[in-house]
């Protein structure tokens, strides 16, 4: 049995259990989170000092070169969706869809890998998830049996390339700190296509026939549940009434959650008598609140406006937030939403959570990727919406935005790419020439290139990265590796990278994927060293297992875009995700060890 480490190492230890339980935790910021994390690791190396660190060395991720990268190819990526470079291929796929689905099914599938290895994937599904829901309704298909697999799809493509993710960019960048000769951007594509391709041919003929055959209700009948206010005046048939001859009135599927009277909250009893002024909590489809909302004769609550503002010939949308709103990290209030888009906010959506609390307004409510908003207001203004890269309506259209920049923006991209690939100069230093030549040329603007930086893959890069370095210098990995090495004693070098893939492939399920893969490397690093081996296949054990985010929809953010659109539930992610680790796991153990062992 390895012996007990030092104190400092057995410190960080602890650090990294509680670090990896609040980064599973939803209800935590990773943002906050992770900056708290940074804080109290340099707090403990100034009070508690280790010889070889320096607490104020370990803000370096804030400057590391893998970070730079990713929130400069963040920035590009944000110019493609900004200018519409990738309309043309949205147009191309929904026309194809139209002769042959069967086969177009396929080639989305294929698409949407391939862009994916040079593109962030969240542009790459919010382009499809609309395309994909109108050719099935089109077609009278089931467009829940497409939209899972094509966002895994998009996972799976992320896999082949240094700049396909941001994982990718930190397990190379962290193993070259280390010593180990850099990856080119092309050095693990044949083993990422090799299982991509398995990966795909599962996502076309197997992954659909186990998903439910459930049309989607669009259109003001969705499934979603949504929390609103339901506001009692005086000309409502409520006014007056018991809470239990309310929900008569309404119908017995009316369910109040709580009441909000002046500053007070009250217990929906059933014989409590509401009065003007009054704001029911409820939580229901949109059908449900519209029908319940004229059966009471009330109003739903929106953001306070004047009332000679609205608009008498309205209607009602669901419109997700993605990647790069506005509204990412923010509410409706500070981005002046019904300023900008002339629409008002009446209810929220977030899946398994109670999205505001209960003295709340609306419009003060902190948004976030994948929450979904039920909007009212002229439909000219939702159909601009549609044009609005910032979200993704979810009515089975979407009018992408073409610019005359788009080609330029697609350019862009290719150079950034072909730079970086010859070696000319390095992905952070193309990628942020990139960006520059993106704001130079107006492909998009300031704000937009600000709000494509993820603030919590930014914190949570710079925080994992000194959490490894602190643990690599304080023998805590050296530890860690021992005790894997102990339990794999005797085992052929193959199934101790294939053990190695499968804990980082269970746990970036459950925690940040990027955290998983910086504290991985370096142990892949030291089982390789113990072993005598070459460390390239345990790095990439790493990179490959710390990527399978199938099985749950918050292991990463596209698989909450794909849930809200596809109405999936938390279980249909484990039934299809869960085989399809398996058979990536198994693939690239296999190829691996052909590559490396043979």
């Amino acid at each position: 049995m390895p012996a007990v480490p030092n104190a400092h190492a057995l410190g960080l230890l602890i650090l990294t259990v509680v670090a990896l339980y609040l980064f599973s935790k939803d209800r935590y910021r990773l943002e906050v989170t992770s900056l708290g994390i940074l804080a109290l690791l340099t707090a403990a190396f100034s009070v508690f000092p280790f010889p070889g660190i320096e607490p104020d060395t370990l803000f370096f991720g804030f400057g590391h070169e893998a970070l730079i990268a990713v929130c400069a190819l963040m920035v590009v990526g944000q110019g493609l969706v900004v200018t519409g470079a990738l309309e043309p291929v949205g147009r191309v796929l929904a026309r194809i869809w139209s002769r042959a689905p069967y086969l177009s099914f396929l080639l989305t599938l294929v698409v949407g890998g391939v862009l994916s290895a040079f593109v962030n994937n969240t542009p790459i599904v919010v382009l499809l998830l609309p395309i994909l829901i109108s050719v099935c309704l089109r077609a009278e298909q089931s467009a829940t049996k497409i939209l899972m697999p094509m966002g895994f799809a998009t996972l799976v493509g992320g896999m082949a390339t240094t700049i396909g993710t941001s994982t990718n960019l930190l397990v190379v960048s962290v193993a070259r700190d280390m010593g180990i000769a850099r990856f080119g951007m092309f050095d693990f594509a044949l083993p990422a296509a090799i299982a991509a391709g398995v990966a795909i041919i599962y996502l076309w003929l197997i992954a659909p026939r186990l998903l439910p055959d459930r049309p989607l209700q669009l259109l003001n009948a969705s499934p979603r549940l949504f929390d609103a206010l339901i506001t009692i005046d005086e000309s409502s048939n409520a006014n007056g009434r018991t809470v239990a001859e309310s929900r008569e009135l309404a119908g017995d599927g009316l369910s109040i959650v709580r009441i909000r009277r002046g500053d007070s909250l009250l217990y929906a009893g059933q014989q409590e008598v509401l009065r003007p002024g009054d704001r029911l909590r409820v939580r229901d489809t949109t059908e449900n609140l519209t029908e319940y909302t004229q059966a009471l004769g009330g109003r739903l609550d929106t953001i306070p406006i004047d009332p000679d503002d609205r608009d008498s010939t309205q209607t009602l949308a669901e419109v997700a937030v993605v990647h790069g709103s506005v509204l990412d990290r923010t509410n409706l209030k500070g981005a002046r939403f019904l300023t900008q888009y002339g629409l008002q906010v009446v209810a929220l959506h977030r899946e398994g959570k109670d999205i505001w609390t209960p003295y709340e307004e609306i419009g003060d409510v902190i948004l976030a990727q994948g929450d979904v908003m039920l909007v009212q207001g002229a439909r000219a203004q939702i159909r601009r919406l549609k044009q609005n890269a910032d979200f993704l309506v979810l009515d089975a259209s979407r009018e992408l935005p073409r610019t005359a920049k788009a080609p330029l923006a697609l350019m862009i991209l290719v150079s950034v790419v072909a730079l970086a690939a010859t070696d000319v100069m390095p992905i952070a230093v193309s990628a942020t020439l990139g960006a520059l030549i993106m704001l130079i040329t107006r492909c998009l603007g300031l704000g937009a290139a600000i709000r494509a930086i993820s603030p919590s893959v930014f914190f949570i890069v710079a925080a994992s990265l000194a959490l490894g370095s602190a643990l690599v210098d304080t023998g805590a990995t050296a530890y860690i590796t021992d005790i894997f090495l102990f339990v794999t004693s005797g085992w052929e070098p193959i199934y101790i990278l294939s053990a190695l893939m499968l804990v980082l492939a269970v746990l970036t399920n459950v925690v940040s994927n990027n955290a998983a893969a910086v504290i991985g490397t370096p142990i892949a690093i030291g089982i390789a060293n113990s072993l005598a081996l070459p460390p390239e296949p345990f790095i990439l054990a790493v990179l490959f297992g710390a990527n399978m985010s199938y099985a749950t929809p918050m292991a990463y953010k596209t698989n909450l875009l794909v849930m809200s659109a596809g109405q999936y539930r938390f279980s249909e992610f484990v039934k299809v995700g869960t085989p399809l680790t398996v058979l990536m796991w198994v693939t690239l153990t296999i190829v691996l060890s052909m590559i490396y062992f043979e």
